[in-house]
């Protein structure tokens, strides 16, 4: 088979890596793609957002699947395009891809169908915003309602924060036409989890539970990012959890959508939090977490692609997914200043050192005269697979040591909630 893969960053590396690993296909093609994934695929040079570019190239080389990794090209509606060129593509629908394209339309979806969140109101006036968060009062949390590449959240502690964030979206339009609207949330506490699963409208495949650690210093401290690191599975959190969330959240949120008349195909992310009333829902995500599938991927037992085929032919429910007893942990290496203004051209040492079952996937690279360069906020994700969560985070520290790019910046505590 031919596959294609759409993205070019960390986690569309984490999916042609596991793509290649299938001996049904012979040609796998990835769109932008990076230097790290030239390895295993040919890169095409057609942006995430160039649909019908996208569309044409599938054609002309007769790929016999897509896969959409980013966000941006499900929102465009990439999949209601593909399909009406006949085309074979795994992911959501633009209408289904709402759940993460609209926080708001999460927000009424759950409400909805009694799938338990956090309180909330929406709004696009910014006076009226500020007085909710008034009459409300801090901690409180501030979304901006559209896509925001994982940085359109804040969590005020004091009022002065929530202005600010407020502010930003609404009056200095900071995340474009996503902060047009926000969504302004109760603080919720306690532990965050993420589910991923794979869908087929009402079938649901969960896949083994992750951490993600947003924000960007040790602690818990400091701004929020696409993530600074995460691990797979979580061996402090029961079993019995993971199925309330899965009978509770997840399941009751692809009947929702069968309801509503956008079923759901593809990945469908659950970001939760356990609360001392049980698991709520934080934000869906309509694809694969970067860097959550840096961890998951490497545990998948079974063929990602026998997946994605069985799914797009409406036989979900009849695969198996298996998954290895071991652990993986995953360090993101940023450039020195992210989330803010970081430097871009650095050149990356010590790649040649690593070796499985460490796999370095690359997120934000360029290669220039034969070295690999830093290019983006997130350069890094360096992935440890170990028979246990201590041995596999020993080991992604051990070879984070062996890398060196100039103002490299990465949290030392990474999975440590696991130990606590």
């Amino acid at each position: 088979m031919k596959v294609l893969v759409v993205g070019g960053g960390g986690r569309e590396h984490a999916i042609v890596w596991k793509l290649s690993q299938s001996p049904k296909i012979n040609k796998l093609y990835c769109a932008p793609g990076n230097p790290g994934i030239a390895e295993l695929a040919e890169c095409v040079s057609i942006a995430v957002s160039e649909i019908e570019k996208l569309a044409d190239f599938a054609k002309k080389e007769q790929i016999d699947l897509t896969f959409v990794g980013p966000e941006e090209p499900l929102s465009l509606g990439i999949v209601n395009f593909f399909k009406e060129q006949e085309l074979t593509i795994f992911g959501p629908s633009k209408e289904a891809a709402l759940i993460e394209g609209s926080k708001a339309f999460a927000k009424e979806l759950m409400m909805k169908y009694q799938i338990p969140t956090a309180k909330y109101a929406a709004f696009t006036n910014y006076e009226e915003a500020l007085a909710y968060v008034r009459s409300e009062g801090p901690p409180i949390v501030i979304k901006a309602d559209g896509l925001a590449a994982g940085k359109g959240v804040v969590v005020a502690k004091k009022f002065e924060e929530a202005e600010e964030a407020l502010k930003s979206m609404m009056k200095e339009v900071t995340f474009g036409s996503a902060g047009a609207r926000v969504v302004v949330e109760e603080f919720l506490e306690g532990e965050e989890l993420t589910l991923l699963s794979f869908v087929n409208g009402a079938t649901v495949k969960p896949m083994v539970p992750a951490q993600d650690h947003k924000p960007v210093f040790n602690n818990d401290k400091g701004p929020n990012t696409g993530g600074m690191g995460t691990y797979a599975p979580l061996p402090h959190i029961e079993s019995s959890m993971i199925d309330r969330i899965i009978q509770e959240i997840v399941e009751p949120t692809a009947k929702a959508m069968v309801e509503e008349g956008y079923p759901f195909e593809g990945i469908l992310y659950t970001g939760l939090i356990l609360t001392k009333e049980g698991p709520k829902v934080i934000e869906y995500n309509a694809r694969f977490g970067d860097p959550e599938t840096q961890v998951i991927l490497p545990l998948l037992e079974t063929d990602l692609l026998d997946i994605l085929i069985a799914s797009s032919e409406g036989e979900l429910e009849k695969i198996e997914v298996n998954w290895t007893e071991k652990s993986a942990v995953c360090v993101i290496m940023t450039s020195g200043g992210y989330p803010g203004p970081y430097k871009k051209g650095d050149v990356i040492k010590g790649l040649e050192q690593i070796e499985y079952p460490t796999i370095v996937f690359h997120a934000g690279t360029s290669e220039k005269d034969s070295e690999i360069l830093t290019n983006g906020g997130r350069v890094l994700g360096i992935t440890a697979i170990g028979d246990n969560l201590r041995e596999a985070r020993d080991m992604a520290y051990k070879s984070v040591g062996k890398i060196y790019f100039s103002n490299a910046h990465f949290r030392t505590d990474i999975a440590s909630k696991a130990f606590y």
